[in-house]
């Protein structure tokens, strides 16, 4: 299976020729491109933290359930 991609230039583009002599791609500035983006070792911090306190409720839920349930039984 083949596939044909054709890429055409729109007619009504809005590049302007101050901004293709400034070296700038686009003379619109997205949305994605303001936002910031966190460093990797943030995120690794944050979802160490996240895992850690996911797994420490687990754990005091499991301990609850467990108490529940040994000291109904008799």
């Amino acid at each position: 299976m083949t596939t044909n991609i054709t890429i055409t230039k729109q007619p009504g583009g809005r590049a302007s020729a101050s901004a293709s002599l400034m070296g700038r791609r686009n003379a619109v500035t997205t949305p994605a491109a303001s936002t910031r983006k966190l460093p990797g070792w943030i995120w690794f911090i944050a979802l160490w933290c996240f895992g850690v306190a996911s797994a420490v409720s687990l754990g005091f839920a499991f301990k609850l359930l467990m108490n529940a349930t040994l000291f109904a039984v008799k």
